[in-house]
């Protein structure tokens, strides 16, 4: 690294150690870990509770982890949906909550102002622990799902998403669709939610992440209100591997589409992998830098294949995807399927360059302290920190990971890593008619229907 450049580097490291949050954290008497960062001066609080409770602990019933975390906001308390609502918004304060694969949450934003304060904590706490699961919500938010569902049977991406994960994660709880399936959603139970809601939204299984106005001593406080009505439960047990790919699939799904959707991609890393940094830096290089892009260059600016093209890295709890994915005229499918390919392979011999990799450093460090610039972004973080038991230092550190990065740990991560002759291959749209079906070294699966492909 040239002299100048690394002498802005070490000054733009230590202006963002400055800036990154002091992370307190301790646990509370039920069993909940907490993580707390002081923001005086800005009379609010970000607080975001995450359970283990995502769609990997659906089992053989898609659609359950999402139902029941809707289920808390529908009415909890003495107070119905409309009546939890009416409480958040006479105070000005926010009420959210969702389900991804990993993980469910419910989120407040709230003034600190005292009074305000307790009607926005004594919601939250509701909604946690005494959540009504009253039928007529039930049947009202399986219609919401049902309608999502039909609306995704429609969309190309999101049957290409889905068929994606089925292909990559096999009988893997990530296989599952967060949405569930239309068949799945219709056969689940309120009391198969109330079952959930007992097993998973417990003490041991929750993280509690706060960003606001706050003492250490109104913080914690406010962690003992929030866990103190959940029973203590138990962490949820350990999600397994998934299973490495034996070997190429390629799945082609006909649909009514000018554009053929293209996935590419395998199991790739999970949160706290010793890879995580090289194979980030170097996915930025490779496929994460838009525009700018090793992929994009090929495949949009070179040939003209793709107006976007990209990849990217989802870590989780256990590994998850390594994904490409472009958007081609259906008569020019297999040919931008050939040039990602090519651009992986290539890349994973020979790495990024210098120049590459420093200007990829550059951007990513740059952007760093956007990324911190909000509470709201700064409770997300935490949150994400405490769930994936990542060092507390993690944000502290992460630009000095990031610039440590050399291009030999970028290739020897991607050679390790990713196998391009073990890759699923999903496009959704239209076979040309001159078309004998794609290929990743591998043969064609046959065509695979709405219902088959409803898991992402």
């Amino acid at each position: 690294m040239p002299r100048l450049t690394l002498l802005l580097a070490l000054l733009l490291l230590s202006a963002v150690l400055q800036a990154a949050p002091q992370i307190q954290s301790w646990t509370t008497s039920k069993g909940s870990k907490v993580l707390f960062v002081p923001a005086p001066g800005l009379p609010m609080l970000d607080l975001r509770v995450v359970f283990d409770a995502g769609s990997a602990r659906d089992g053989d019933r898609p659609g359950l982890a999402l139902i029941t975390n809707a289920m808390l906001t529908e009415a909890a308390g003495p107070w119905s949906a409309d009546e939890l609502a009416e409480r958040m918004e006479f105070v000005g304060a926010d009420l959210s909550n969702g389900a991804l694969r990993d993980m469910a949450w419910v989120s407040i934003r709230s003034l600190t102002d005292p009074s305000v304060l307790e009607v926005s904590l004594s919601t939250l706490a509701a909604t946690l622990a005494q959540p009504a699961f009253i039928e007529k919500d039930f049947e009202r938010m399986r219609s919401s799902i049902l309608a999502t569902l039909q609306r995704e049977q429609e969309n190309p991406a999101d049957i290409a998403s889905k068929a994606f994960y089925q292909a990559i994660y096999g009988d893997h709880p990530y296989a599952s669709n967060t949405t569930g399936t239309t068949a799945s959603v219709q056969a689940l139970s309120l009391e198969q939610a109330r079952a959930f809601h007992r097993a998973y939204y417990v003490a041991r299984n929750a993280v509690i992440a706060m960003v606001g106005d706050l003492s250490n001593a109104q913080a914690r406080q406010i962690a003992e209100q929030i866990s103190q009505d959940l029973p203590a439960g138990q962490a949820a047990p350990a999600l397994p591997a998934p299973k490495p790919l034996s070997g190429p699939l390629v799945r082609h799904i006909e649909h009514p589409s000018s554009q053929t959707h293209i996935y590419l991609g395998q199991p790739g890393m999970q949160r706290g992998d010793a890879d995580y940094f090289p194979l980030y830096v170097g996915n930025h290089v490779f496929g994460g830098s838009g525009l700018v892009s090793i992929l994009s260059e090929e495949v949009r600016e070179k040939r003209g294949l793709s107006y976007s093209v990209s990849s990217y890295f989802l870590p989780m709890r256990q590994p998850g995807p390594f994904r490409m994915n472009a958007q081609t005229r259906n008569s020019q499918a297999e040919e931008a399927v050939r040039v990602m390919l090519d651009a992986l392979r290539e890349f994973r011999q020979r790495g990024p360059t210098a120049e590459e990799l420093e200007a990829s450093q550059r951007n990513i460090s740059g952007g760093f302290p956007l990324t911190i610039a909000s509470n709201k972004k700064i409770v997300e973080y935490l949150a994400m920190i405490g769930f994936y038991d990542l060092p507390l230092d993690y944000l502290d550190r992460l630009v000095e990971r990031v610039l440590a990065v050399t291009p030999e740990q970028v290739r020897e991560a991607f050679m390790r890593r990713l196998d391009p002759e073990r890759l699923v291959l999903i496009t959704v749209g239209q076979k040309a008619a001159s078309s004998e079906g794609g290929s990743v070294d591998g043969p064609a699966d046959k065509p695979v229907d709405e219902q088959a492909a409803g898991q992402r």
